[in-house]
């Protein structure tokens, strides 16, 4: 079980290896990486801030559901903070499950929750320097 907020790239490759176990399956994964686009802007980057502690607590209370919920076996969730160009991983949601079905609906669970629930904002990085939070 794995929760992290950090400003370095996410080591995706790590992550999978962390969720091998004998009881897992499958191993689902999900990958948030920053797009040229955004809100029909046209982006050359992202710059996420969060209230740190409690984004931590959320993520936490939100792999502890997906445990009851889905049956998972393990979970890491990893969060970037800070500007990042096109192409870059800003979130990695990987989880271990005894059978693919309850994996991808968990994984779905959590990277929804995640993006409706966790104080992580996120602003928008406008061809030509101009910056803009998004709601």
């Amino acid at each position: 079980m794995l929760i992290r907020i950090q400003e370095e790239p996410i080591d995706y490759g790590d992550l999978i290896e962390k969720m091998r176990n004998e009881s897992a399956g499958a191993i689902v994964s999900f990958l948030g990486t920053v797009r040229n686009t955004s809100v029909n802007l046209k982006v050359s980057g992202l710059e996420y801030s969060s209230y740190r502690e409690m984004a931590l607590k959320m993520m936490g209370e939100i792999a502890e559901e997906a445990l009851e919920k889905y049956g998972i076996t393990d979970y890491a969730i990893v969060h970037r903070l800070g500007k990042l160009g096109l192409k870059e991983d800003s979130v990695a949601v990987c989880v271990a499950s005894p059978h693919r079905k309850e994996g991808f609906r968990a994984c779905e669970f959590i990277i929804d929750s995640i993006k409706e629930k966790v104080p992580i904002w996120k602003k928008d990085i406008v061809e030509g320097g101009e910056e803009k939070w998004r709601d």
